[in-house]
């Protein structure tokens, strides 16, 4: 989220891989440019952090230059259900140390959203048929990008026996419902923002306020700037079968402390 969200993984990140021994990381980007999509130079920095693929969102095209680079990058994945005429693709299969394979996929939810998408469940169904966990793919991370609570767990239990992890993103606040599925599919609600806490999800306090106290519009919304969480979820999995066999939720630095993996 914004600059003080990129400081936090450039910091970071690379030492984390490090220390937990880090095989895959995918990040979600799609606020990661002053909060609104995601431009082609910040997505370099992230990818030079060492994620290894950046996922995108509802504001996956706002940045105009995306449209261009995702072209170019095929590190980062937009939503499967995004219009039939946008650029990118909504899944991929990613190369892993040792030879092992990892999808990564993304589908964006109906539900509260400001405009419908296409169905989340046949684009997410056609990608799991296509790239089987323990078949084409060692492992299968689905991102899903969705406002309600109820449609991120139906898509895990939709998924369950299918991907290793089925995460959810957008809402910019975690949740503490880490769980491992009972078909060995981990399912995190939200693994909320790498950004500052300190904010109203990520944005100066003072403008938000406004607008929810007076009903009235003064300034634009402006990212934090303050000490920022890194905020994630780490998993474990079976080579073989792709099943998740630990999940455990990341707060690094920040307002929300805990220990690491």
């Amino acid at each position: 989220m914004g600059r003080a969200g990129r400081k936090a993984v450039a910091e970071h990140l690379p030492g984390l891989r490090t220390a937990w021994k880090l095989d895959f990381v995918v990040v979600n980007g799609e606020n990661a440019t002053s909060g609104m999509g995601l431009s082609g130079s910040h997505a370099k920095g992230l990818l030079d952090a060492g994620a290894d693929v950046i996922t995108l969102g509802d504001h996956a095209f706002d940045q105009r230059d995306m449209h261009q680079f995702i072209e170019q990058e095929p590190r980062i994945i937009r939503p499967l259900n995004f219009s039939k005429v946008a650029p990118g693709k909504g899944a991929r299969l990613f190369n892993a140390p040792g030879g092992r394979k990892v999808l990564v996929a993304q589908v964006l939810g109906q539900v509260f959203m400001k405009r419908a998408f296409d169905d989340p469940f046949s684009a997410v169904d056609l990608a799991l048929k296509t790239y089987p966990r323990g078949g084409q793919a060692n492992a299968v991370i689905l991102d899903v990008h969705c406002e309600a609570t109820s449609e991120k767990m139906a898509m895990g239990h939709f998924a369950n026996g299918r991907a290793s992890l089925v995460v959810g993103t957008h809402t910019h606040v975690p949740t503490a419902d880490a769980m491992i599925l009972d078909k060995g599919t981990a399912y995190l609600t939200d693994a909320g923002m790498c950004g500052d806490y300190n904010s109203v999800i990520g944005m100066e306090k003072a403008e938000p306020m406004r607008r929810f106290i007076t009903g009235m519009q003064k300034d634009r919304f402006t990212p934090a700037m303050g000490d920022a969480t890194l905020s994630g979820v780490y998993v474990e999995t079976d080579d073989k079968t792709g099943m998740a066999t630990r999940v455990v939720p990341v707060r690094q630095n920040g307002l929300l402390l805990r220990d690491g993996p």
